[in-house]
């Protein structure tokens, strides 16, 4: 207890540890979009290495962050997402927060995760399309979306009514 107390004291004087650059706050459009990831990691019960390197890599890309910057801001999505009630905690936020494009963007983030592991669940199928929905991305939107990262993830696709 002492020497965490002395640990926070030496953060404050001069020359100590810098503070981070970046304090990811719950209402902060980043938290949601990375909400929505960390949703689609664990919709299917498993959230795998490949999905969260594949997470991590799309904020970074997405967001111009650093290494540190990424991992605070998929901590604070994580939190998030545990307090959540479900998945429209984040899109209203989204929403409001971006273009018809941005929201594609996120959708098509959503399908790398879903596909990263190299199969689609159907959980992980119904929660993008459910998403996709409540963000107002068109239908034929949504599908050349799900195609597209398909074929870039080598992932095959059932054929309609399967």
């Amino acid at each position: 207890m002492l020497a965490r107390l002395q640990k926070l004291i030496r953060g404050f004087a001069p020359g100590g540890p810098a503070r981070p650059r970046y304090v990811f706050d719950e209402a902060d459009h980043r938290v949601a979009a990375a909400g929505l990831l960390v949703y689609a990691m664990n919709v299917d019960g498993v959230q795998s290495p490949v999905e969260k390197a594949r997470a991590a890599a799309l904020l970074q890309e997405r967001f111009a962050l650093d290494e540190d910057e990424t991992r605070a801001l998929l901590a604070a999505a994580d939190e998030r997402n545990r307090d959540a009630l479900d998945f429209n905690d984040f899109t209203g936020v989204v929403k409001r927060a971006y273009s018809q494009e941005g929201r594609q963007r996120i959708i098509e983030m959503m399908w790398q995760i879903a596909f990263a592991d190299g199969s689609l669940h159907e959980f992980e199928d119904n929660l993008v399309w459910r998403v996709a929905e409540a963000l107002d991305v068109p239908a034929a939107a949504r599908a050349a979306i799900r195609n597209r990262v398909a074929v870039q993830n080598d992932v095959l696709l059932p054929e309609a009514g399967e």
